[in-house]
């Protein structure tokens, strides 16, 4: 909260005290394959972000073998609650704490991952992290 002194200008930048408009930490829908660990969303001042932690359950997922770091095939993780999505598609960052890589997260939530380092491994534990300007007032 702005303490308003005697003599100050409103602008914009007084007016955004960054309070924190709304959170969540239900709703994620994991994919066949995972299983949700934590899930959790924070909306303030317009920016939207998301911190998923995934645990894959199902078979490992292997590079296409050509070199390490090449694509996956593409590979739906999970899917963000109603009001938790992207207003377009974008990218994100994941990582296992042993090697990281690329997710795409759709405007109808979906989370697919997209590229690992290394091949994706049975019962390794994948955190996602997500930001995007959301418009929220």
């Amino acid at each position: 909260m702005t303490n308003w002194l005697a003599g100050m200008r409103i602008t914009a930048d007084r007016l955004n005290d960054n309070t924190l408009k709304e959170s969540t930490t239900s709703g994620l829908v994991p994919a066949s394959g995972f299983t949700v660990n934590s899930f959790s969303g924070r909306k303030v001042n317009g920016f939207t972000t998301v911190h998923v932690y995934l645990l894959r359950t199902g078979g490992d997922i292997p590079t296409s073998g050509y070199v390490i770091g090449d694509n996956l095939a593409d590979t739906a993780m999970a899917t963000l609650p109603s009001g938790w999505r992207p207003p377009e598609l974008i990218n994100a960052i994941i990582g296992d704490g042993n090697t990281d890589g690329e997710v795409i997260i759709s405007a109808a939530g979906v989370i697919t991952l997209r590229s690992q380092f290394n091949k994706v491994v049975t019962d390794r534990n994948f955190r996602i992290t997500a930001g995007w300007i959301s418009g929220n007032s």
